[in-house]
Parts: C-alpha cells; structure tokens; sequence
C-alpha cells in the first residue's frame, strides 16, 4: 500500500532521529518518521517493581539478543570480544542509557593531524558548539562550569550530588594530583520543562519511571510531534527505494500488523545508529547501487568503532552510596590526550560509579571469588552490598576497515530482513590503552582505601556505542556523506547518527550525535532551495 508522500522521511526515533524531527519542523514540511518500535509507558519500566534487576536480563536487557522482543533484530556477534547493546523503541537508546552526557573535545576532529593516525573530520568543534549548548537546554543537562579539559560551557542545571561515592573519588584524585570533575549528566536535579527532579532510584538503565532522566520521548518528541510530525512507531523499514536518475523515492516498511507498505519522500534521513544504517544501506543495493545504496566508496559498513570499556572496581570497609542514585558521579580526562610514553596513541575518559544492586553484588562477588558457599555466605555478601564502588574507562576505538557490518547470509529478523553480522577486532592499541587504564585504576582505588580489586577488560557486553560505519568528509573515495551529511551518491539521502563519526574520541556519544543531528537539519534548512545541487 501507498502512503501519502512526505517531503521529509525520517528512519528511527532515538537520539537523533528526534533532535532531527523537531528542527525541522518549524520548516513546516511534510514530516513523517518511522520507528520499528513502539513507545514505552513509564509504569512499564523495571523501576517500577522489585524485580528490576531480573527484568535488565529480560525484557529489558541492553542486549537485542537477550530481549529478542518482536520490535529487535538479532544480531550475528559471535566474531567479536564486544557484543552490541541498543534499544529499539521511540527514545532509541536513550531510554536505557545511563545519562552520562560528555561531548567530544576539540582534539577529537583533529587526531590526524596531532598524532598522525586516522583521519581530520571535515568539520571542528566550533561548528558544533552551539549545536551542543542547544541540546544540552533541549536535554536538560546537569553539570558544573568551569571543568579544565573542555572550552567554556554553559551549565543548564546544577550538578548531581557527588554523595559519599563521589566525595571518596574526589579525595582520592587529589591526593594523586590528576585531573576529575563532576560529571555532565541527563538527568533533572531540579525540575525542568515539565521534568521532575531526579529521586535518586538508581535505577536509570532499567529507564528513568521518574522521568528524570533525559530520553528523547519526554524530551524532544512531544514538541515535535505538537508541529504535526507524524511518528509511526512498529514500522520495521526494510529497504530504501530509487528513481531512474538515482534518487531516493521513498522507502519500503512493514507496519504494525505485518502488511508491507511504501512511504514515499523528497528527502530521506536515517538515524538508525552505526550498525542499523549500513545494515539498511546494504540491503538496499538495486541495479544502479549493486554494492548497497550510498556504497561507491566501499565504505558502507566500515571502520566500526565501538569504545572498548576497562571496568575495574573495588571494595570498602564502610558503607557509601550503594545502588542509589544516578550510576556516574564524577568523571576524569587525566588521560585523553596522546602521551606515546604511554605506549598508545589517543586515550580515555575514567567514568566514577556507585555500587551495585543486590543482585549484581551477588553475581560480581561470586564470580570473583569474594563470596563462598556454605559457611560464611552471607557475612561475605554483607561485606560486599553498599560497600563498592569504581569506574568504567571509556577508551578511544580507531577506525580500522577491517571492523566491519554486513548482512548475514541466514540470521534475519521477524519479517525476513538480513540481521547484521559484526566482525570485530581489538586492536593493539585499544588493547595497550585497556592495560594501562586497569593499572592507574588500581591505584585510584588504592589512594581511595578499597581491598579486593578486581578488574575486567574489555568488557564483553559493553557495545552502546556503535560509530563510524557511514564516515563524513569531503572525498567521496575516502567517505560516505559529504561535511554535513549527505549521501555522496543519493543527493537527497542523509544520514545523521554514529555512523557519521570519523573517530571515536574517549567520551559517550550522544551528545555529539544529537549535536550532529541538528547541524545537519540547519544545513537543510539553510540549503532548502539548492539542496540536492
């Protein structure tokens, strides 16, 4: 069946797709988006019961493989130490990320030409700046002014409370003399746009019921959707479709009771993160585009980045903070620069954690050897539960185009559709950056006081952040889209999610794939009578 034509198509609703539809509503197109899956009531959240760590196994895990709920697509990961972690549903991932919201530094769009390896993005910092103060007003970011390892920001809301976790850190970080800052968070430390402050559950990745945190489907939807953009949620795109001059025309989908239709468009947007826009792309090949749509440059799938995580974590003899609470308090960027004494190029962002809920305490303690059968069980568990806390070290990924996403030949979805095969490999640098991460961890934790520390890394089920499979620049041999997200190939095909990142930097993405997001929808706006010259 034939839908009505937009003027815009927009594929996926999270961070992206969402900062995206609300820009470019004021331009009072024709504005549809399509959503494989489907809004989240609040009341459906794990936070709301006691079995809400069960539930972040189930229904609610970080992993499509794990929920294999009827809106996911399975993804073939057997070929690499880093499984992925989405969310399929309006607010993407935002709804189970944890809220931690650091932008790229300066230095990221330039590491080719400050340390000779990868590749200068064709834009900087500057042009991005206001983009990242717009969204961190749209987002309602909680954070402190005045952090030395970025240019001047604005700080929208006050900070979190550091609490007993992030005071000890703090401590800790002084008497080393390193660098740490309260960390910028999504979260509401005071109401906000209709947004109740945050209470504290410590639940954020099981999805904030308080509506505290920042996910995209209390944030940026309901405006744009008040514009008259019309999200279709479990609508399952299958394939874009061209004109005889190579156009995109629109695209195929499945709707809500499985009957395929065709949405046609004068533009197409996706925003359907590093692995679901190139596994679209690829399955989108047709006579003119035999290698995938967008793909004369081969690039399509390439240069995977995810940010290979070092975990390490220790444990205290009085009781801090324990699962209450956002999950990061504090960061530190004492290592993002390159120092080749260090043996790697590039570096990382140390994220400061609380501690874990009753269940994961049982599971990492068990799994390291702290906690026993029998005899002693529950004096060992006691000595454990409220009484940890560490960090994640969130490592920059090279681009490498060995790193790859392609279409399985037999995995498929629930509508026939190939799943995404991952073919990932560390790299000897990531892995030098792991060790050393693991290493000056242990010594935070021991200025801090902890006994028992252990560590992990990689970590296996860490893959949220999926970039650098669709590269911006200005070369269409050497990119995908051109330096404000359009397709080289497609002239009214845009993309605007992870896919776009050149490299990785050491910090979470989302707040620079929504600053991207709404670069690219001013470019259209400004471009709209020359568009596709």
């Amino acid at each position: 069946m034939r839908q009505p034509a937009a003027d815009v198509l927009i594929i996926g609703a999270g961070a992206a797709g969402a900062a995206l539809a609300w820009s470019l509503a004021e331009t009072r197109m024709r504005i549809v988006c399509l959503e494989q899956g489907d809004w989240v009531r609040p009341d459906a959240f794990p936070s709301n019961g006691r079995d809400w760590e069960a539930r972040q196994f189930g229904d609610f895990s970080i992993s499509p493989n794990r929920r294999g709920l009827r809106a996911d697509y399975p993804v073939a990961e057997d070929d690499s130490p880093i499984k992925v972690a989405n969310f399929n549903g309006v607010g993407g991932g935002t709804i189970l990320y944890a809220g931690h919201f650091p932008r790229l530094h300066p230095s990221d769009f330039r590491v080719r030409s400050l340390d000779g390896v990868a590749d200068d993005w064709p834009i900087d910092y500057a042009a991005l700046a206001p983009y990242f103060a717009l969204n961190d007003r749209m987002m309602g970011i909680a954070g402190l002014a005045g952090d030395p390892a970025y240019p001047p920001k604005e700080a929208v809301l006050p900070p979190l409370p550091l609490g007993a976790t992030g005071e000890l850190f703090g401590r800790a970080m002084n008497r080393l003399g390193w660098h740490w800052w309260p960390a910028d968070a999504a979260m509401a430390t005071r109401e906000h746009d209709g947004r109740a402050a945050c209470i504290n559950l410590g639940h954020c990745i099981a999805g904030c019921a308080q509506g505290a945190k920042a996910s995209t489907d209390i944030t940026y939807w309901p405006l744009a959707i008040r514009q008259r953009v019309a999200l279709r949620t479990r609508c399952r795109v299958a394939r874009i479709t061209t004109r005889a001059d190579g156009m995109a025309s629109g695209a195929v989908y499945y709707d809500a009771d499985g009957n395929e239709q065709f949405q046609a468009a004068e533009i197409v947007i996706l925003a359907c993160n590093g692995v679901g826009t190139p596994r679209l792309l690829l399955n989108s090949a047709a006579p003119a585009h035999p290698d995938g749509l967008a793909n004369a440059s081969g690039l399509v799938g390439r240069n995977l980045m995810f940010h290979p995580y070092a975990m390490i974590r220790g444990y205290f003899d009085a009781p801090l903070d324990g699962h209450r609470g956002p999950h990061i308090v504090a960061w530190s960027q004492q290592f993002y620069e390159t120092d080749r004494a260090r043996g790697f190029v590039r570096g990382f962002t140390y994220q400061f954690g609380r501690g874990q809920g009753p269940v994961a305490t049982a599971m990492t303690g068990m799994g390291a050897g702290l906690i026993p059968w029998g005899a002693g069980h529950h004096a060992a568990y006691r000595r454990l539960f409220d009484r940890s806390a560490g960090m994640l070290a969130i490592c920059e990924d090279l681009p490498e185009p060995h790193n790859t996403v392609t279409l399985d030949p037999d995995l498929t979805d629930a509508h026939g559709i190939p799943a995404p095969r991952i073919r990932y490999r560390l790299s000897e640098n990531s892995a030098r950056m792991l060790d050393f991460a693991v290493a000056r961890g242990r010594e935070i934790l021991a200025a801090a006081g902890a006994r028992d520390v252990i560590a992990e890394a990689p970590l296996a089920h860490a893959g949220w952040h999926l970039m650098g499979t669709a590269r911006m620049g200005t070369d269409p041999a050497s990119s995908v889209v051109n330096p404000w997200g359009r397709c080289h190939d497609v002239k009214n095909l845009f993309i605007a999610d992870g896919s776009l990142f050149v490299t990785s930097g050491g910090v979470n993405p989302t707040a620079t794939i929504q600053a991207l997001a709404l670069y690219v929808a001013d470019n259209i706006k400004r471009r709209l009578a020359n568009l596709f010259d």
